[in-house]
């Protein structure tokens, strides 16, 4: 039996054999407390590269289309597809939902509900309209994660720090934040990649406070920080896949980070199991795809990124008229033009003349006619006295690194179709047979009791998996996953 309350935790690309090995452990109490009361399936992604990427996948979830159905590409693709999703369905159906920042995600504004947008998304706007205090600071903090140089916005800063105090910040949330960075400050300076988990923290404890306010049917809740960890540092944890071996320093210093992202996420998820005794809820993680060694560029030096400083500065320097410049993943920036083809069709132009070490700087594309997407596709080492130069000699040279930053890390994970889909429903058991991404959409209407049959319009390719452990007649009642050896504390650092 379970609850006709659901929280979907979309923990991002977390990897099937690294939860079996730290659970085996006993290092992932949580992980195991749910895996030992669930329907523990391996989920199989719907595409393969160059459409394997998160923001499709969780597309494809949302939405239960393959990607060969859908066609959203890009990161900002998502919310100006005309498709219906999983918040959207429900909606219609008189169920209250909440969205906390899943990947390209259309917004959603019904009385009774909460919507957040990915922290990479700027064209859609909070719901109610306070949570948007959060958004607004906590995208540009992500999307600029990587620039030393950028200062923190004050005033933005006070706003953020106001509605979190009315929004369910925890003095122990405040605690952690202050250990985390006097350990960076004042022990270990290089210790800054751990400020990846306050994300975490913060979103936590907002997603509480509009969980226990609005008590949604249905809500999601996204994290992307061991996604991060296990592209930066996959190198670290496990240098015999590599042909680059990192050196003991880096070994000692970042060997650890990914499995500091599974610890952390463990005591998440225990603050989510005492949620769900609480409040009734049924939990199902998810975590749309997951990561494997990265060995592409390894005898090519390994792929580096590196990205503009001021991307909008550059821009002006060249003489780009964008009305807007959006940055997505990592080196990559959308720009947008307001049904101006002279001005995008001259921006290609002037973004094409870019190059340095004998290679355009910029690779650019196109998805629609009023925006260009632009990524630096400079992949190998740079030595610090190379020129940022124009091939048409319009622009004078440069030292490249004025105008770009190295981003630390060589790239060490990518992504893998393999999947963790974990129900708290029914009599626990291990499902052998992989299932697609797409059967977790008519599964999450099953559970709840929606009827939405596949139609031209919206022909969903997956199948419901509820009739694999309870017959098609039997519906929620009541029920939670299991809360024995509850951890709630954030790691240590």
């Amino acid at each position: 039996m379970y609850s006709p309350k659901i929280v979907m935790l979309e923990f991002n690309e977390l990897c099937p054999p690294l939860l079996d090995r730290w659970m085996a452990s006993d290092e992932l109490p949580n992980f195991k407390a749910l895996h030992d009361n669930s329907q523990v399936f391996i989920t199989e992604a719907d595409a393969e590269p160059p459409a394997l990427e998160p923001w499709i996948q969780w597309y494809s979830i949302h939405t239960g289309l393959s990607f060969a159905q859908h066609q959203v590409f890009r990161l900002t693709d998502g919310p100006r597809a005309p498709y219906p999703d999983i918040w959207s369905i429900l909606s219609r159906s008189g169920l209250a939902t909440g969205n906390f920042s899943s990947m390209n995600a259309k917004r959603l504004a019904e009385p009774g509900s909460f919507f957040l947008a990915d922290p990479w998304c700027t064209t859609e706007q909070a719901y109610p309209k306070r949570l948007q205090q959060f958004h607004n600071f906590v995208s540009r903090e992500v999307q600029e994660y990587s620039n030393r140089g950028r200062a923190i916005e004050f005033a933005a800063a006070v706003k953020f720090l106001g509605f979190m105090a009315a929004h369910g910040l925890r003095a122990a949330t405040v605690a952690n934040v202050l250990s985390l960075l006097g350990h960076q400050l004042f022990v270990d300076r290089a210790s800054g990649w751990r400020r990846t988990v306050v994300l975490d923290w913060l979103q936590r404890d907002a997603f509480f406070s509009y969980c226990r306010k609005y008590r949604p049917a249905f809500a999601t809740f996204f994290l992307n920080s061991t996604a991060h960890l296990q592209h930066s540092y996959w190198r670290c944890m496990d240098p015999s896949a590599f042909t680059i071996q990192p050196t003991p320093d880096e070994i000692e210093r970042y060997g650890e980070a990914i499995k500091f992202g599974y610890l952390n996420m463990d005591r998440l998820l225990g603050d989510f199991r005492a949620l769900a005794a609480e409040e009734g809820l049924t939990l199902v993680l998810a975590t749309g795809l997951s990561q494997q060694p990265f060995l592409r560029y390894e005898n090519e030096g390994g792929q580096n990124f590196y990205r503009p400083r001021d991307v909008n500065a550059l821009l002006r320097d060249i003489g780009v008229r964008a009305a807007a410049s959006e940055p997505v993943m990592t080196h990559q920036y959308v720009l947008r033009f307001a049904d101006d083809d002279e001005a995008r069709a001259e921006a290609r132009t002037l973004i094409a003349d870019l190059v340095c070490a004998g290679r355009q700087v910029f690779e650019i594309g196109t998805r629609d006619q009023n925006a260009l997407y632009i990524g630096c596709q400079l992949a190998t080492t740079l030595p610090p006295t190379v020129l940022l130069q124009s091939k048409s000699g319009r622009f004078p040279d440069s030292p490249f690194f004025d105008t770009f930053y190295h981003i630390d890390a060589l790239k060490s994970g990518c992504h893998h179709p393999d999947g963790v889909l974990w129900i708290g429903a029914g009599e626990p058991q291990v499902h052998r047979q992989k299932v697609s991404v797409l059967d977790i959409f008519p599964t999450i209407l099953d559970m709840l009791g929606v009827d939405y049959a596949p139609s031209d319009v919206h022909p969903f390719g997956g199948s419901s998996l509820l009739p694999l452990w309870e017959g098609p007649a039997e519906r929620p009642d009541t029920g939670c996953c299991g809360i024995a050896s509850v951890r709630t504390s954030e790691p240590a650092v």
